[in-house]
């Protein structure tokens, strides 16, 4: 088992230096599927005879302090919407600037479908806003309707967005997260972000590098160990997957930690193989207690195409929300609208940078404010 060898801030990776492999590089596996690890915890070893706790780098003093996960998306952040805000923000802002007449609708229709805020989404919108307008008074009260409206298309049943996890030091056992999604989403740089939000809310973690199919992925995903400052559990290119997430709930088990963060391996939705060995991971580590919170990947320019792989990844794990990766490259912000609107999953995370600290808790009411400022 290799040790952390990088402890020097200047090789963090940044989103684009940790991109997922095209499609291309992905594969079903080659031999038949490995027997399941039993339930009962090791006390001595894995299934190859090296000790759990060979197999965890070592965590690099001196980690940089991360910054407060509270109002990131409405401080550091807020500025990073602007392509949104130029696409679908604009679109809206279009409806108060004047009285709107059949052109701006027309127009408006259009940019929310460009936005992929769908479709049964923008005719129920502009319907509602046609309606609610005819009574404004003046251009800061039609905005004050447009945002209302927003806002309940984002957030109207108040669904919970948290990651379901208990205070800091008050579990007996792990609480499981699991990352999913296909490849190219930066869901291992995902992964490692969130590692360093948990601990900047007091949370003491381990990582799982569970994605063995990707021979670089258990690198990067130990390079943001030692970034964070956590440690990571991980074997060789090829290890069975549910083996490195039972040996990672074993480790953490032992060191008391709160969260086990499982990286799971980047899959096309489409691979019939990989999907089950998913399922394989999801069902070893349910054995020992129900998964906390299991967080699918999309990246935010792929439009409708993410709800196609969320319906696929719901019907293998439960899927608790979405993490939207590359928010600030995309003029198509309507995906939070849509994900959440014809899923019922929650957006709870989003990317907005390629720094160590650009994740944030999904915020509707800065979201939206962003758009419309």
């Amino acid at each position: 088992m290799r040790l952390f060898k990088r402890g020097k801030s200047e090789d963090t990776p940044t989103d684009e230096q940790a991109a997922e492999p095209t499609e291309a590089t992905a594969g079903e596996p080659t031999a038949e599927p490995t027997a399941e690890p039993t339930d009962e915890l090791r006390d001595n070893g894995d299934a190859d005879g090296q000790s759990v706790q060979q197999q965890v780098g070592e965590v690099v003093a001196g980690v940089e302090e991360p910054a407060p996960t509270a109002g990131r998306m409405r401080g550091r952040l807020f500025g990073r919407l602007g392509r949104s805000k130029g696409g679908l923000g604009a679109a809206l802002s279009s409806v108060f600037s004047g009285k709107p007449d059949a052109s701006v609708w027309e127009s408006l229709e259009e940019s929310l479908l460009m936005a992929d805020v769908g479709v049964a989404a923008t005719m129920e919108l502009v319907k509602i806003l046609n309606k609610r307008l005819g009574s404004a008074s003046s251009p800061e009260d039609a905005r004050e309707i447009v945002r209302e409206e927003l806002l309940s298309a984002i957030d109207g049943n108040g669904v919970e967005r948290s990651l379901n996890l208990a205070a800091p030091g008050t579990t007996t056992k792990p609480q499981v997260v699991m990352v999913v999604g296909v490849n190219g989403t930066g869901k291992t740089t995902t992964t490692g972000k969130l590692a360093r939000m948990l601990t900047a809310d007091g949370y003491s973690v381990v990582l799982a590098a569970a994605d063995t199919f990707r021979a670089a992925a258990s690198e990067q995903l130990q390079t943001w160990g030692e970034r964070v400052g956590v440690p990571v559990v991980r074997k060789e290119a090829g290890s069975d997957p549910a083996s490195v997430a039972f040996d990672a709930y074993d480790y953490a088990v032992k060191n008391s930690a709160d969260v086990l963060l499982v990286d799971t391996a980047g899959r096309l939705h489409t691979k019939q193989g990989l999907m089950d060995e998913l399922g394989k991971v999801a069902r070893v580590l349910g054995r020992h207690g129900e998964i906390a919170h299991t967080v699918l990947v999309l990246d935010a320019t792929t439009g409708q195409n993410g709800l196609t792989q969320a319906r696929v990844f719901s019907e293998v794990v439960p899927v608790s929300s979405v993490a939207l990766t590359k928010l600030d490259g995309t003029a198509k912000g309507g995906i939070v609208i849509a994900v959440q609107r014809e899923l019922s999953i929650p957006v709870s995370l989003v990317g907005l940078g390629e720094g160590v600290d650009d994740l944030a808790y999904f915020d509707p009411t800065a979201f939206v404010d962003a758009l419309l400022s």
